[in-house]
């Protein structure tokens, strides 16, 4: 494996917090901070690569992509290895690396070679936990990739890295979006001059063709697209689709749009390069109801006027809405301070979401942004309305165009990325290419928490993943260091009750973050059938959780479950559900 060297001290910022849990009689624990809580840990400098596009494997590894037309990366191929493609724009022959997989672990990281053009693409996990990557730019625009999950050493040598196959889609997708369905396909979505959309694999000779999405036009702008439209896997099985300022739910089976949702008040874009971000809001056992959530973009007419160097201020609103309601209505919400290009990362407690990264002002585009958004912003969609944001620690590196961020299984978000030139570019210019890699580490990983924290203890976090199937009951063994004796608690949907929280089990799907957009991205509170003391003295405990019931629930494939008291999650395990 390449070996980079040490990272650098760390640099943080810790602000005070005064964590109480309160037990509430509704069931719930509820937890209150001071403003500005979180920390920022460098863990490299450089590796060489901007975090363009970012997917955690579930051998906690990291894969990593740019674009193969930047120019030379600052990370040599192995070996003295070089890659020539007469097709190629920029460097017909390059020696450098253009993705990266980085060990979480380690904190190391290893060069991977992709042949033809990443640039603006898309990916979903497949079952099997395969990074499946499609499309790209110029000899890219077809091609499917494949980055399996190492296991052991057989990285070294080079022997793990992508596989690639020429024109295996449809069309040309650029700037597209993936959402992987509960049959295992990618279904894949609209890019630049793509009114359709088509699935990967391709099941039979009657999905080797795109399938037109007339919405996509009706949702085109004169500046653009509306690129990488948000998707989410509603839990009636359709697609909730949104571009622009408006949605529908599309029943991808028989090609058929089955509801039009109202327009997002305001009418400013919200899609690339207007660049807001979209989470579906975490789903409660046996879910009758999902709720989607927009936040950010740029006012209509600002891509265009960053071209003359105006920036105007990027939108402060959110729209909330009940997707499954019979007359759903968007809620609007204003979050401390305006973002473009933030990513929305949900957290492993289910109580909240991280807004992280972008700019104050401007779009998404070539040195289209003057103001970075340094500090992230929590929001917590079951406190009442005025009281769900909250702004952290701020980092002192600007992440904008081209940046990333994802969550790991230890509960930090890895934060990458930002390179709003056409090429890498590290002087003479306002913001340098970034090839660092930061950790924002939320306030529930402080120190003052960890009496709270739990830890499973079986299965190991450090084992191999566990295998389930739909509607199997999993067993999760867990001690927390402060616990008082627990009172046995059953039917309540919220766990048994500690002394100090609630247990509740979450289940989160990694998503593939780019373009201020996490794809695939989901997270479940899973039923918790009962909670047991095992040894008092030792704060033992065990729970018997629920599955999924079905697939449109959760996708086949890799998920990381947490236990969770009051708000403080454990460290994840690896589950593989099929």
């Amino acid at each position: 494996m390449h070996m980079n060297p040490p990272a650098l001290p760390i640099r943080s910022r810790v602000r005070g917090l005064v964590l109480v849990l309160v037990l509430a009689c509704a069931g719930i624990a509820l937890a209150t901070a001071a403003s500005g809580g979180g920390r920022w840990d460098v863990l490299q400098r450089s590796i060489g690569v901007s975090a363009m596009h970012m997917q955690l494997l579930h051998n906690d590894r990291v894969i990593i992509f740019d674009r193969t037309d930047f120019g030379q990366s600052n990370l040599s191929l192995p070996d003295g290895r070089c890659r020539r493609n007469p097709r190629e724009r920029v460097l017909p022959v390059d020696c450098t690396a253009h993705s990266a997989e980085y060990d979480v672990a380690s904190n190391t990281f290893r060069p991977l070679s992709v042949f033809t053009d990443t640039w603006c693409s898309s990916g979903t996990v497949a079952p099997d936990g395969t990074l499946v990557q499609t499309g790209g730019w110029n000899d890219g625009y077809r091609n499917v990739r494949a980055m399996r999950a190492c296991a052991g050493g057989d990285d070294d040598g080079g022997g793990c890295d992508w596989n690639e196959t020429q024109d295996a889609l449809a069309v040309n997708r650029w700037y597209a979006t993936n959402q992987i369905l509960p049959d295992g396909r990618a279904f894949i979505v609209g890019g630049r001059r793509q009114f359709n959309y088509e699935f990967f694999p391709k099941a039979d000779a009657s999905d080797a063709s795109a399938i037109a999405l007339p919405f996509l036009v009706q949702t085109r702008d004169p500046e653009e697209n509306n690129l990488y439209p948000f998707v989410h896997l509603n839990i009636d099985g359709n697609l909730f689709i949104f571009a622009k300022n408006r949605a529908v739910l599309l029943d991808y089976r028989e090609n058929k749009i089955v509801r039009t949702y109202p327009e997002l008040a305001g009418g400013d874009p919200r899609n690339y390069p207007s660049s807001g971000s979209s989470v579906l809001l975490p789903l409660k056992p046996s879910p009758t109801e999902a709720e989607v959530l927009v936040c950010g973009g740029a006012p209509a007419g600002s891509y265009n006027s960053t071209k003359e160097k105006t920036f105007f201020p990027a939108l402060v609103t959110c729209g909330r809405i009940k997707i499954t309601d019979a007359s759903p209505a968007w809620v609007i919400e204003r979050m401390p301070s305006p973002r473009v290009m933030g990513d929305m990362i949900l957290l492993p407690n289910g109580a909240e979401v991280a807004i992280i990264n972008g700019a104050m002002d401007g779009s998404a585009g070539w040195e289209a942004a003057n103001t970075p958004a340094y500090a992230p912003v929590m929001y917590r969609p079951d406190h009442a309305p005025g009281d769900r944001f909250e702004e952290q620690s701020s980092t002192d590196i600007p992440r904008l165009y081209h940046s990333s961020a994802i969550l790991l299984r230890d509960g930090r978000l890895l934060v990458g990325g930002s390179n709003p030139h056409i090429y890498y570019n590290f002087s003479n210019v306002q913001y340098p290419t970034e090839l660092s890699l930061e950790a924002f580490s939320p306030e529930y990983l402080d120190s003052s928490n960890d009496v709270l924290r739990p830890k499973i203890t079986d299965p190991s976090p450090a084992g191999p993943p566990v295998s389930v199937k739909y509607g199997d009951s999993m067993t999760l063994q867990f001690e927390v260091p402060a616990a008082a004796p627990a009172r046995r608690r059953r039917g309540d949907g919220g766990g048994g009750a500690l002394g100090l929280g609630l247990v509740s089990v979450t289940m989160v799907a990694p998503s593939f973050t780019t373009h201020s957009f996490g794809m695939n991205q989901r997270l479940l509170l899973l039923d918790v059938a009962g909670t047991t003391a095992l040894h008092r003295a030792a704060g033992a405990y065990e729970a018997s959780v629920a599955m999924p019931a079905t697939a449109v629930l959760a996708p086949p494939g890799y998920y990381m479950v947490f236990v969770v008291n009051g708000h403080i999650p454990s460290e994840g395990v690896w589950v593989h559900i099929e």
